[in-house]
């Protein structure tokens, strides 16, 4: 969730860097291994379009937003990069592929294998969190998995580099019919930079030693700057909001994360497998937007059935639903998807991260991943 620009040592003087290692908790099951560093090859000195107004805009305004020195802000960006290998990584996102090439990425053994590791190991911390937010243990674990692999890797990428990047360079496909997206896209990154300016401030941080994704995303959960300022909690009482290195701090944030913007219901159901009828017709429901306006009885009528109806029967309570598709190994799958299911997706929209957490969540608590 899915992620700020760096403040200099200059700027925040009294404030020491804060260290991204990670701390104890991490699984014995060994996860994947640390991005590499960019090379100085995968850097270009200037955008490739002219950003100074865009960019002197973006100084004024988050200067008077946050309170902040635009001196300071010049020096920090003064410092900033374009990298091509972000634009690059921006334009073939995983989601792109088929669920049955995405999935293998996610659910495989050493994942699950570390998720249990973490879990075990995490119990009390997991248990608080669920005990408060209502999130079970295993969807909070599988976040962190399919996020950094349990802490294994954070991201290498500058985060200031990462976010002035797509704030003033983000990759355009030449196609009239994604400007307005585009546009979107890169506005929210700029948005994102100025929230960084604002998080560095408010937490104390030295924002130019932050490494992340190429997308701006940070820590064990990989939160962007501005969902690390709404909803990061202090889950040990020291007064700080650590994502980095304090793992009561990541598991209770992602929590009240799902249970703040996702709504997350305690107790419901996240997803279920469905059948369909050989007469049915193609259910249409393109994009990644889940809009729960079904009913799983609606479904029915249109030829749609629970793979296990007496399950999806006690689970259901008359909740809205939706049907996704997606294309498996054996050929299209289809799911009855409830609110959990869109509240993981207000981490990543993607329908295929929502999956994979799910199946992974359910494989580290020993129920299988249904799909396989």
């Amino acid at each position: 969730m899915l992620p700020s620009a760096p403040m200099t040592r200059r700027i925040l003087p009294s404030l020491a860097a804060l260290a991204l290692a990670a701390c104890a908790g991490t699984p014995q099951a060994p996860p994947l291994a640390p991005a590499p560093l960019p090379s100085a090859a995968e850097t270009t000195a200037a955008a490739p379009r002219d950003i100074a107004a865009a960019r002197a805009e973006f100084v004024r305004s988050t200067a008077q937003r946050f309170g902040i020195p635009a001196a300071d802000i010049e020096a920090v960006l003064a410092q900033a990069q374009i990298r091509d290998a972000i634009v690059k990584a921006m334009s073939r996102p995983a989601e792109a592929k088929p669920w049955r090439d995405y999935r293998p990425i996610f659910i495989q053994p050493a994942r699950i294998a570390g998720g249990r590791a973490f879990l075990e190991t995490n119990r009390a911390a997991l248990q608080r969190a669920e005990d408060q937010y209502g999130v079970p243990k295993e969807i909070v674990t599988a976040i962190l998995g399919v996020e950094t692999s349990y802490g294994g890797n954070k991201g290498s990428w500058p985060v200031v580099d990462a976010l002035y990047t797509l704030a003033f360079a983000y990759p355009r496909s030449g196609d009239p019919a994604r400007v307005a997206y585009e546009d979107r896209r890169e506005a929210f990154f700029r948005d994102e930079l100025a929230q960084l300016f604002a998080l560095g401030k408010e937490e104390g941080l030295d924002i130019t030693t932050l490494k992340g994704s190429y997308a701006g995303a940070m820590g064990w959960g990989q939160f962007m700057p501005s969902s690390y300022r709404q909803y990061a909690v202090d889950g040990n009482g020291d007064g700080r909001r650590d994502l980095f290195g304090n793992l009561d701090d990541v598991i209770a944030s992602v929590a009240n994360y799902f249970a703040q913007k996702g709504q997350w219901q305690r107790g419901g159901p996240v997803m279920a497998r469905a059948t369909r009828d050989a007469a049915a017709q193609e259910f249409t429901n393109p994009g990644n937007a889940v809009t729960l306006d079904q009913r799983v009885d609606g479904l029915g009528a249109l030829g749609y059935r629970a793979a296990d109806p007496v399950a999806v029967l006690h689970l259901d309570g008359g909740q809205p639903v939706t049907l996704i598709a997606l294309d498996g190994v054996s050929g299209r799958e289809y799911w009855i998807v409830y609110n959990n299911f869109k509240a993981i997706t207000t981490y990543n929209i993607s329908r295929l991260y929502a999956t994979a957490v799910y199946q992974l969540a359910e494989a580290i608590a020993g129920r299988g991943a249904d799909g396989a």
